[in-house]
């Protein structure tokens, strides 16, 4: 169950692997210049929202992204390492394929972590992020969204785009759905 609380989350800025379509896993892929601007590019969507806090992953991607947000918008950080993006296995660094569809379904690639695990584990990471009692800015990875979506009820049409914060307003009152908005 998901922390009963509004949040804004941002996908980590473009790296090289997300250009060529690989699965990067845990593994610590550094942003390209694309995903250091787009970084940049959401700091004035992110100036007028009053977050407090930034909770990020601890891979290089997400830290990056928020330290340009943090920076720019005076805001400490905090690393929450059960919002890593999962553990692909032996996988990592392969393009997604059949493979990944069988993962999502419960086969698990050697050395890779389970689906429901990695979910499991993401909305635990979450929930840390919420229970911080700030108005908090997760940013987080593309795989770790679905942990979002799961416990929200609502699914974006397709993957979450990098550094488009995203706002998730909780049922008022309790029950009724949770609401989205791309800033």
């Amino acid at each position: 169950m998901l922390e009963h609380r509004s949040f804004y989350y941002l996908r980590h800025g473009q790296t090289e692997w997300n250009l060529s379509g690989r699965a990067q896993g845990q593994q610590d892929v550094e942003l390209n210049a694309t995903g250091r601007a787009q970084a940049t590019s959401a700091i004035p969507k992110l100036l007028q929202t009053g977050i407090t806090a930034i909770c990020v992953s601890p891979l290089k991607r997400a830290l990056e992204t928020a330290s340009i947000i943090s920076a720019a918008l005076q805001i400490p950080t905090l690393i929450v390492d059960d919002l890593k993006e999962a553990c692909w296995g032996e996988c990592e660094g392969s393009r997604k394929g059949a493979w990944f569809e069988q993962w999502k379904a419960g086969v698990t690639p050697v050395g890779a972590e389970p689906f429901d695990d990695f979910i499991g584990r993401g909305l635990r990471g979450l929930n840390t992020a919420l229970g911080s009692g700030e108005r908090v800015l997760i940013v987080a990875h593309g795989g770790t969204y679905w942990a979002v979506e799961g416990a929200t009820g609502v699914r974006l049409e397709e993957d979450v785009p990098n550094c488009t914060p995203i706002y998730h307003s909780a049922p008022s009152p309790k029950g009724s759905p949770w609401t989205l908005k791309a800033l």
